[in-house]
């Protein structure tokens, strides 16, 4: 391969690398993260934060972080390689299914801590309504109790509809 096709396919790279990078942040990641996720997706071995670094031009400590966020949600493992001292890191190769499966619990989580939050606003409201003295506070704050309902059932109908959601690997 002559000089000029390395270039071509160095340049292919990096964009690939870019272009799947906007797909990954639409998952939550960094743009840094996301960059780390394809680059080690895209490297045919397992790799060392050395390695990460130099490829990506950034420090290990960066490479460290990113690692460790990358890790945290089930993105990439440690792996063993006989003779090797350092820590060697790959990503997962099941896309669809291991970033469905990170997103779906991320919402799911969110859902519950918002539907949780909601409950406990609705208990103040339903106290307040208690409290009225004046026709007018009663009607707001009934208007309030009712629309605090809707959101808490529009969080359980999301939470059932997430509960639905089994990303299968393909």
């Amino acid at each position: 391969m002559g000089g000029n096709d390395h270039h071509n396919l160095e340049d292919i790279h990096t964009k690939v690398i870019h272009e799947f990078s906007k797909t990954l942040e639409m998952f939550g990641l960094s743009m840094a993260d996301s960059r780390l996720f394809v680059t080690l997706y895209l490297h045919p071995s397992p790799m060392t934060l050395d390695e990460m670094s130099s490829e990506l031009g950034k420090s290990k400590t960066a490479m460290s972080t990113g690692i460790r966020n990358l890790s945290d949600q089930g993105l990439v493992e440690r792996v063993w390689k006989k003779g090797v001292r350092k820590d060697l890191y790959t990503s997962t190769t099941n896309l669809y299914k291991t970033f469905m499966t990170s997103y779906i619990q991320k919402w799911q989580t969110a859902v519950n801590e918002q539907e949780n939050e909601l409950a406990a606003v609705d208990e103040q409201v339903k106290v307040n309504v208690q409290n009225c003295v004046k026709q007018e506070e009663m009607d707001e704050a009934e208007f309030l109790q009712e629309r605090m309902r809707e959101m808490i059932h529009f969080h359980t109908c999301l939470s059932k509809a997430l509960q639905s959601l089994h990303p299968d690997p393909f």
